[in-house]
């Protein structure tokens, strides 16, 4: 695991762009603090900060130019299988000064060009040159697991695993307005778009090679859809082929030259992870982070129950608002463009800590998208429906908007949730979706705005985002869009941002494309019913898991903002980067909106106020800092 960036020329000689690229890779050195350096060559400049985690010697570092000194790599992932494609590759002549997976992925390429990435079974973005040719290949992994960002202009093309590395190349900053206004919907930039106009994120499952201004693009992997055809015989059959899956899965997570752990939140994602783990490595650590002062946010009594279950030596991590609080600067400092899923706060801290132990942690994460997991699955189970209970939420609407809402309290998130459920109704199912999947409405966000988005442009990428959604959509269509937008853009962003900000590998069992496709061959009924989310998962596990842990309530990772927002930064927001003249001076947002939107956060009806001030809070700082 490390962080690459590099520049392209179509014209021009790389050699000068040697302090930029040196600047890069010192704008990520928490990736990899191991080592760094950089190549260049005519129209190449190719930067690299290494994590050792495969083959810790020296002769693995990167960038790393094979034998002939025609190609050379910068590469930042994982391929678990990369020892048996290696053996294929000594039988074809092939010799190898490395045991690392760089020179594998690297001599697979010269051996079988863009055709062998379909044979990789990992995470990753790479870039590949080839000096006599003067071409630049790249690719990146099929669920987007690993980040790569390009920009790209009549004269260069510049590529980066963060932001702060591609800014480093002195790019223009010019913010896309269409994007803030999807950011202030969702709390996150969705893929492939990013904050600046002309910035992107590569997709996943594709390539891209360039000669000269020559570009060629491709896909080596598409998300599979829901196939009746290709569904499995029985639901117990089924069951007996996602243990397999999901077993192999993990055991193949397992290769390291470091120490590894794994997550535990007490859920049943991470807890089914790490009780595969612990049969494959009995010495396995296991790492939960809990509320100290908030019992309806604390998760850690049953990752405990899991961590005695599974004989796992259990670590456990216990915070109070102070401790939210002293990370606060180190999360934004990490976010190099607007990402407000406050969930990171607790990801930061359970990495910074995890990392004291372990240089490489698995995680749970997919499953949720995969399988059913959020309560915005069983709300679409539910809307599918034509019930009286469902008639008397949605014309009870207006009588929901009024009643005391908040997610901090027993009945107050209940009324806030019955008015999600009762404005969807009134919705198509397409824009049933978009409602549930954004913290703010449309109107809302555009109400906090002065610059109106690209209307059009809007349309277009709310229509792609929403495609795979029928007008009588089921809930695989859901899952699907799920694993295409929430996925990529909040929840693998979140992890990897925080995770590689303390130098953390993170493994996702999940994603294993074997598990994928396995996930989308099921049938709704497989998933989810009246009674269970991720009913499959539930029930293939459920005899090697404690029964505490099922069919509870489900808080995923969220951080208690509002009691922090009304005191710790209380100061903060109304002194300073929600001032009433420095929103003025910016001229980004209307006043009045911002007014009103703080009145309500310290109001006693807050809503989801603190969800949209935390917005407001990572883009203020985030503005500062880069605009």
């Amino acid at each position: 695991m490390c962080g690459i960036n590099g520049i392209y020329l179509f014209e021009d000689q790389a050699y000068s762009y040697k302090s930029r690229v040196e600047n890069a890779n010192r704008a990520i050195i928490h990736r990899g603090p191991d080592y760094q350096s950089v190549f260049i060559d005519k129209k190449i400049a190719l930067g690299h900060v290494r994590l050792s985690i495969m083959d810790t010697s020296t002769a693995a570092n990167q960038p790393y130019t094979e034998e002939s000194q025609r190609f050379t790599i910068v590469y930042n992932g994982e391929i678990f299988n990369f020892k048996e494609i290696r053996d294929d590759l000594i039988s074809k002549g092939h010799s190898f000064k490395t045991n690392s997976d760089t020179e594998v992925v690297l001599k697979s390429y010269i051996e079988n060009g863009e055709k062998v990435l379909s044979r990789f079974n990992g995470f990753f973005a790479f870039a590949i040159y080839d000096a006599q040719n003067e071409e630049l290949f790249i690719a990146r992994d099929r669920m987007g697991i690993k980040p790569l960002l390009m920009y790209r202009d009549e004269n260069r093309l510049i590529f980066a695993s963060e932001m702060k590395a591609l800014l480093e190349y002195q790019i223009p900053k010019e913010i896309d307005y269409t994007t803030l206004f999807q950011y202030f919907q969702l709390n996150y930039v969705p893929s492939p778009w990013t904050i600046f106009k002309g910035v992107d994120k590569m997709e996943p499952g594709s390539w891209m090679r360039c000669k000269g201004k020559q570009v060629e693009k491709g896909f080596y992997y598409h998300l599979p859809k829901f196939d009746s055809q290709k569904a499995p015989s029985n639901y117990q059959e089924a069951q007996k082929t996602l243990y397999t899956l999901l077993d192999e899965a993990v055991q193949r997570r397992l290769v390291s030259d470091v120490p590894l752990g794994s997550f535990l939140s007490g859920g049943i994602d991470s807890s089914v992870i790490s009780a595969l783990a612990i049969k494959h490595n009995p010495n396995i650590n296991t790492f939960s982070v809990g509320y100290a002062d908030e019992p309806l946010f604390d998760e850690t009594h049953y990752a405990e129950l899991v961590a005695r279950k599974i004989g796992s030596n259990h670590h456990t991590f216990k915070l109070d608002n102070n401790d939210l609080y002293s990370v606060l600067y180190r999360v934004l400092d990490a976010i190099d463009e607007p990402f407000a899923d406050s969930s990171a706060l607790a990801v930061n801290i359970l990495s910074y800590y995890t990392k004291k132990h372990v240089s490489v942690a698995l995680s749970g994460d997919g499953a949720d998208e995969m399988f059913s997991g959020y309560n915005k699955h069983s709300a679409e189970f539910k809307a599918g429906e034509k019930s009286l209970i469902n008639s008397m939420i949605s014309m009870g609407t207006p009588l929901w908007a009024m009643m005391p809402q908040s997610r901090n309290g027993k009945y107050s998130n209940l009324f806030r949730q019955l008015h999600r459920f009762g404005e969807g109704l009134q919705l198509s199912s397409a824009e049933r979706y978009w409602r549930w999947a954004s913290i703010t409405p449309e109107k809302e966000a555009q109400n906090l705005l002065l610059s109106s988005p690209d209307w059009k442009e809007y349309a277009n990428r709310k229509s792609k985002i929403l495609s795979h959604i029928s007008n009588n959509s089921d809930i695989n269509e859901v899952l699907y869009t799920d694993l295409k937008l929430v996925l990529q853009g909040d929840m693998l962003t979140k992890v990897d941002l925080m995770s590689m900000n303390h130098a953390l590998e993170v493994r996702t069992p999940f994603l294993d494309y074997t598990v994928v496709d396995f996930a989308n061959s099921l049938p709704v009924s497989y998933k989810i019913n009246h009674k269970i989310r991720k009913k499959i998962l539930q029930d293939t596990f459920r005899p090697i898991l404690p029964d505490e842990i099922f069919n509870r309530p489900k808080h995923g990772f969220e951080v208690p903002l509002l009691g922090w927002f009304q005191n710790e930064l209380k100061e903060k927001i109304t002194q300073d980067l929600l001032h009433p003249d420095f929103i003025c001076e910016q001229q980004i947002f209307h006043p009045k909106s911002i007014e009103l939107l703080l009145q309500k956060l310290f109001s006693n009806r807050p809503g989801d106020a603190a969800a949209k001030v935390w917005a407001l809070i990572v883009f203020q700082y985030w503005w500062k800092k880069y605009c």
